[in-house]
């Protein structure tokens, strides 16, 4: 079934109710945006846009986000959302891979990829826009489960994007597993898009769309923590998805400004690395808001979970073992270890994570051979590591590209990672391997610190206390800031360019 029908159900019955906002500023109810939809759909068709063509998207988050994506379903294209940090050669790079047959823009981003693609642009901010939003409306067009819904590509970080094919029925699966094991969405509630709608937080859009919720873009584009705590005490309840390391802000921000964020019901984390400490620190704040997921693009956000309960839960004689994993496989998958064969492997001991279900996506985007090695036997291999406890939770040590091979052993930089967050004044901290001549690898650290900076002494002392002598860094990088994607996630291969620079090697 083609998703846009959620649109329409919602929109059929609950016509009035509230569904898009700029900040305070209602842009749409839902009988708005289904008619703008479908006349943005009718305009497209006349425009030469048929079923299964792929339409760009290269915005900033905006309400005109969801407008484009539910036109582009509702004429039974898909979507290709490029993260607005890429630059636009890089852009015009997956509008090409993709086929897309014309780009939305938002007027911050659409000169420079003018520039870098011929392909007709359309300013979602602009007149153009509007005419086509206003067209006559057109029945939404029938899809197959199994038919493009979404073409997600990643972040290319050992090479070229690869775009990860996402289906009506695999974002089926994703968005009914979120209601079974993340949270419930009820109409009252809004979602709340800080972090960028083309990743992690746009896939949570259907079901905030199926059950009529209310959808808040912030005025102030990214993460703006003063705006998010007027905008909870303005028009909570809000639910939205964070990055580990906007947590991470946003506690040190409220905590600063004495607010406990009333307004705010739940937020999501994932994405990257959840440190014991900070998600500690955060529950103690906030109270019982979080919950965790773990998910790729090619799992959208559905291949385990640890509840609201589990994540406050103090109570239980394994908390703190609870709280450092992802949580138990969602409803809709199976998620085993295996050996570098996919073999599976005894419950405790580390392997790869795969995970095989209905989220899992069906290959990637005319790529055979990235396909067939990373889905195998229906398992996808996922390229993390981690291993499951004799309860069914998943603890991640690593992306298997970050593991550190250091003398023959494997050091996995999150455990070290987690010991220097236990000094006070280490208030971030990226592990990283770098080459050595003696050892293969050795580890070394990038920390951000409070004043007084920590002695190089005082960390070597707190990891000899807690792990193994040759997990230990052999270097401490004292940095101002740590490089993150503009969802948070800290770049680990921009800290391996640094230790190549002269000097830091």
């Amino acid at each position: 079934m083609n998703l846009a029908l959620w649109l329409e159900r919602s929109a059929l019955v609950h016509p009035e109710r509230p569904a898009l906002f700029s900040g305070a500023r209602q842009v749409a109810d839902y009988a708005g945006l289904y008619r703008a939809a479908r006349g943005l759909a009718a305009a497209l068709a006349a425009g030469g846009i048929a079923p299964g063509d792929r339409v760009g998207m290269f915005l900033t988050n905006c309400p005109e986000y969801i407008t484009s994506l539910y036109g582009i379903w509702s004429a039974g294209a898909a979507k290709v959302p490029i993260n607005n940090k890429l630059h636009p050669k890089e852009a015009a790079w997956i509008l090409e891979n993709s086929g897309a047959k014309l780009a939305f823009v938002t007027p911050d981003l659409a000169p420079g990829l003018a520039e870098a693609t011929d392909l007709p642009l359309i300013d979602v901010t602009g007149p153009a826009f509007a005419e086509m939003c206003a067209s006559a409306p057109m029945e939404i067009v029938e899809r197959a489960g199994s038919d493009l819904a979404w073409l997600f590509y990643t972040s290319g970080t050992t090479g070229r994007p690869k775009g990860v094919q996402i289906t009506h029925e695999v974002l089926l699966a994703a968005s009914l597993a979120y209601t079974a094991d993340v949270d419930e969405v009820r109409p009252e509630d809004a979602a709340y898009y800080m972090a960028p709608m083309s990743h992690g937080a746009g896939f949570y859009i259907p079901i905030h769309i199926l059950r009529a919720a209310r959808h808040i873009c912030p005025e102030n584009p990214g993460f703006d923590e003063a705006e998010l705590l007027a905008t909870a005490r303005r028009a909570g309840p809000l639910s939205m998805f964070m990055a580990p390391t906007m947590v991470r802000r946003f506690t040190d921000f409220a905590r600063a400004a004495g607010d406990r964020a009333g307004g705010i019901r739940t937020i999501v984390y994932g994405g990257g690395p959840m440190y014991l400490a900070d998600i500690i620190e955060a529950v103690e704040w906030f109270g019982p808001k979080f919950v965790q997921i773990y998910g790729q693009g090619e799992c959208p956000m559905a291949i385990t979970a640890l509840s609201r309960a589990e994540v406050a839960d103090r109570a239980h004689p394994r908390w703190r073992e609870r709280l450092a994993s992802a949580g138990r496989a969602q409803a809709a998958v199976e998620v085993r270890i295996g050996d570098d064969q996919g073999q599976p492997l005894p419950t405790g001991e580390i392997g790869e994570i795969m995970v095989r279900g209905l989220p899992v996506m069906p290959g990637y985007w005319n790529n055979p051979e990235a396909s067939a090695s990373t889905l195998r036997d229906g398992w996808l291999m996922t390229g993390d590591m981690g291993f499951l406890d004799h309860e069914g939770y998943l603890t991640i040590r690593d992306r298997s590209k970050d593991m550190i091979i250091s003398g023959g052993s494997n050091i996995y930089p999150r455990e070290v990672e987690e010991v220097l967050l236990t000094h006070p004044n280490v208030h971030e901290v990226s592990v990283v391997g770098r080459p050595s001549q003696e050892w293969g690898e050795e580890v070394v650290a990038f920390i951000v610190a409070t004043d007084p900076a920590p002695a190089p002494e005082e960390l070597d002392a707190l990891c000899l206390a807690q792990i193994a002598r040759f997990k230990r860094p052999k270097a401490y990088f004292f940095v101002r800031e740590l490089p993150k994607s503009n969802y948070g996630k800290i770049l680990k291969r921009k800290l391996r360019q640094q230790l190549a620079a002269p000097g830091k090697g």
